[in-house]
């Protein structure tokens, strides 16, 4: 498969995955008290990260990081309800295992659940963004220690 034939079919699989969460929305979590109305469902930022596509769902009821199957890999074997540890360069992070039938297989990190603090979908997509690009971001390493200034005799006892 040529590479603008896969980015296709990526695509079309973000796609699919998206239009099943705004079924589910609109069937299973429709009407339910903690949904947030000034937000809608969307999958966004999607790319390729060890043989996966990861990238974040914002729905009225969550936000998450999600990892799907990638181009040529499935995803990890993993129970649905199960969690599986994924190194990202800012630390480990666990992924829940689901294979919802609308949905397919998916794994995800709960980044907010509820949503009630968003005000807006842009603020729930800036704050989905920022989060995404965060977990790809690396730790940076932690200052040296610096080393105890030497403290003289006179100084000990004259408490300075």
């Amino acid at each position: 498969m040529n590479a603008a034939l896969g980015a296709s079919a990526r695509a079309d699989d973000e796609v699919a995955f998206e239009n099943a969460f705004r079924m589910i929305h609109a069937t299973r979590m429709a009407d339910l008290p903690f949904l947030n109305p000034a937000l809608r469902v969307e999958a966004l930022g999607f790319r390729d990260w060890s043989g996966l596509r990861l990238g974040v769902l914002v729905t009225p009821w969550s936000i998450n990081l999600v990892l799907l199957p990638g181009a040529s890999s499935a995803l990890p074997a993993v129970r649905a309800g199960d969690e599986r540890l994924h190194a990202f360069p800012s630390g480990v992070y666990g992924f829940h295992a689901h294979d919802d039938p609308a949905a397919g297989p998916y794994q995800q990190c709960s980044l907010f659940s509820p949503v009630e603090e968003f005000g807006s979908h842009d603020d729930a997509v800036a704050a989905a963004r920022a989060a995404l690009e965060a977990l790809l971001t690396p730790e940076p390493p932690p200052a040296a220690a610096q080393p105890p200034a030497p403290v003289s005799r006179r100084d000990l006892f004259r408490g300075s």
